[in-house]
């Protein structure tokens, strides 16, 4: 049986200029989840698109894949990013982990790819760990996470998905 495939990218352009090329970040999501997207959102210059299995809803999942792209961000470092996302998430989850995994360049671009894995929250017991992949672009940063609800995340879960984020592309067309 062939495995579904899909390919979900951020699109970044200026709708009053289209003869300029748009980056967009390509991600192929693992085909053993049949995905749908559960929220497809902007404002202003932010994106956001959640992707939820596709018997599921955004209000009741069991893993969740979240782009976001702030289309302009070129002054803040990854590692800022990851800072900054975890100590968003320890104000609701005090005892949160954060785990920096690995960082790098790719075709002139910084990445980080890092774990945030909290055993519960302020107003909820329901656990909720997420891996996460940032890049900046040349246009804009791109943070991408997949998250489940467990206390902590395992070691062939973080070797799927690191691969998944680390094969995504950087392209303009």
């Amino acid at each position: 049986m062939k495995r579904q495939l899909i390919i979900i990218c951020l699109t970044l352009t200026c709708l009053t200029n289209t003869s300029q090329a748009q980056e967009n970040l390509k991600i192929a999501w693992p085909g053993d989840i049949k995905w749908k997207i559960g929220s497809n959102q902007k404002s202003g210059n932010t994106r956001m698109v959640e992707l939820i299995p596709e018997n599921e809803s955004i209000n009741n999942w069991t893993i969740l894949g979240t782009m976001i792209s702030i289309m302009g961000s070129r002054s803040t470092s990854v590692e800022k990013v990851m800072e900054m996302t975890y100590n968003q998430t320890v104000k609701n989850a005090p005892k949160a982990k954060l785990t920096m995994i690995e960082k790098g360049i790719k075709s002139g671009s910084t990445w980080i790819l890092f774990r945030v894995e909290s055993p519960g929250f302020n107003n909820s017991k329901i656990p909720e760990s997420q891996l996460y992949y940032i890049i900046q672009g040349k246009k804009a940063l791109y943070s991408n996470f997949v998250a489940v609800k467990q206390p902590a995340l395992g070691v062939l879960f973080v070797e799927k998905w690191a691969k998944v984020f680390k094969n995504s592309a950087l392209v303009d067309q």
